[in-house]
């Protein structure tokens, strides 16, 4: 009787323990798939401000020859926080980022004051439709970064859920300011 109970113990502790493992693997999984979402949305967002900025050189070249210096220094400025920013893909560097490339654009926009012909350039106006859509690209590739971000956080704050994101150094991921 004695070998039986000892059995039926036994058993019952590879169960609870099986059980366990397996809920610990689903977890793991489960918070993989989360943070691969974060980590698709960010690639994204560095693709629309890859487009962005490539649409900031067109327009630095359509002002070449209404403002020379403004062109070769604002180049520079994209440039120089291009490849900074490249390295590493944080909501602080997509931050950066845009706040570059809002200061590149208000500083076209001056040039483009000052000079009426470029304003009325067909090729200028278009670009600038195209910045308009790849903003709203980007906004929404923000918005969607932001969302996956919230249900990876949301997952990884739940009990007992955090106890093995802990262990297996899940971190919460920054959200993106709009």
């Amino acid at each position: 009787m004695g070998t039986h109970v000892t059995f039926i113990a036994v058993s019952t502790i590879i169960f609870i323990a099986t059980i366990l493992f397996l809920w610990i693997i689903s977890t793991q999984q489960r918070l993989v798939i989360l943070q691969d979402h974060v980590s698709q949305s960010m690639s994204q967002i560095e693709i629309q401000l890859e487009n962005y900025i490539d649409i900031l050189t067109t327009l630095l070249d359509l002002t070449m020859d209404y403002a020379k210096y403004e062109r070769d220094a604002l180049l520079e400025t994209i440039e120089f926080k291009k490849n900074v920013i490249i390295a590493a893909s944080t909501s602080n560097d997509v931050m950066q980022r845009r706040r570059m490339i809002s200061e590149v654009l208000d500083r076209i926009a001056i040039v483009a004051e000052r000079c009426p012909e470029l304003m009325v350039n067909p090729l200028y106006t278009k670009t600038l439709g195209t910045v308009e859509t790849i903003e709203d690209m980007l906004h929404t590739s923000c918005l969607i970064y932001n969302a996956h971000v919230t249900k990876l956080n949301r997952e990884i704050r739940r009990f007992p859920i955090s106890i093995v994101a802990g262990i297996l150094g899940f971190r919460q991921s920054v959200h993106l300011e709009e």
